[in-house]
């Protein structure tokens, strides 16, 4: 069986258990856990550092090894079966919760801005898509729940019409079939990956236009252009991906975090990326915004929330590793 990356620029003469991208000596594949080799510097310069790499499964199913996760460095990415999420690997730092009281059309519950800490996630590349919905479906998962596509299809369209009862219902799923665990990102790691290290209104600056995100664009967000609308939600990797190699992070649908609903933070909210599970756990914190929503709400720092067992969303996976990444 063939595994094609977008990233890959030329087909792949094999399938690979272990795939690498960027690097112009790479002409075999290496073994499970294997990094691929940085070169030497001469003295006195400083060492290239290594490219991202890819781990894709050799068969239907191969769960990263101990020696693999060991090895793991900002940037590479893995799949875990042949059907499962492609995960990045982001890296492990802190940053500034929430928006400042002069952002533009900002609302309250975005304060006050508190520092949150990350160990070692890694979260999917793309919303989930209709492809891997249908194949937890045909697998006999997710509830024989088969989402809503509103007309606007399926395949590599974000699954949508997800619940999140429906949602933990695939992460379940996912977890037994790989034999680790998946989960859905907490709303403070929501926030970080949308971030990827910058702190602006949106992780590509203070204004947005319709190149940068699918959203309502025909009203303008501060000083940036006025757009054209968007006419319904569009592919997973339809626009760039930001710093942390994660596509749409702002707009298109809605994704669900693990968080219970509260209306502002307070002394209780984690500072360790773990979701807050205090307060109405009948409803959950949405993240990311939506295609027809204004650009106000597609912001980094912007909170909603939705009825468990209502209005269905969407969503992305995230994986703990075992082994810090750097």
């Amino acid at each position: 069986m063939e595994f094609v990356s977008k990233l890959l620029l030329a087909p792949m003469a094999a399938v690979l258990a272990v795939s690498f991208t960027g690097s112009a000596s790479a002409t075999k594949p290496w073994p499970p856990g294997m990094q691929t080799p940085v070169p030497v510097a001469e003295e006195g310069q400083t060492p290239r550092p290594r490219a991202p790499r890819q781990f894709f499964p050799e068969k239907r199913v191969q769960p990263l090894t101990p020696e693999i996760e060991q090895s793991l460095i900002p940037k590479d990415s893995f799949k875990e079966c042949d059907v499962c999420p492609e995960m990045v690997v982001v890296p492990k730092g802190s940053f500034m919760m929430g928006t400042p009281a002069d952002e533009p059309d900002r609302f309250k519950g975005e304060d006050p801005i508190h520092r949150v800490s990350f160990a070692k996630p890694s979260v999917g590349r793309f919303t989930i898509s209709f492809d891997e919905w249908d194949a937890c479906l045909a697998d006999g998962g997710c509830g024989r729940d088969k989402g809503d596509d509103k007309g606007f299809g399926r395949g590599r369209m974000p699954a949508q019409g997800i619940n999140f009862v429906a949602a933990k219902s695939y992460l379940a799923w996912l977890s037994k079939k790989v034999g680790r665990t998946y989960r859905l990102p907490s709303e403070s790691e929501r926030e970080y990956f949308t971030r990827a290290g910058t702190s602006t209104t949106f992780w590509f600056g203070n204004t947005i236009s319709a190149q940068d995100a699918n959203y309502k664009a025909s009203i303008p967000y501060g000083a940036g252009p006025r757009g054209a609308d968007s006419k319904g939600p569009v592919v997973v990797d339809s626009y760039p991906p930001n710093p942390f190699g994660l596509y749409q992070v702002h707009g298109n649908v809605f994704e669900w975090t693990e968080d219970c609903f509260n209306k502002r933070y307070n002394e209780d909210t984690p500072v360790d990326g773990s979701p807050w599970l205090e307060g109405n756990c009948e409803r959950r914190m949405l993240r990311g915004g939506t295609w027809d929503w204004m650009a106000n709400m597609v912001r980094a720092g912007y909170r909603e929330n939705g009825i468990v067992d209502g209005g269905g969303y969407s969503f992305r996976v995230v994986r703990s590793l075992n082994v810090p990444v750097q």
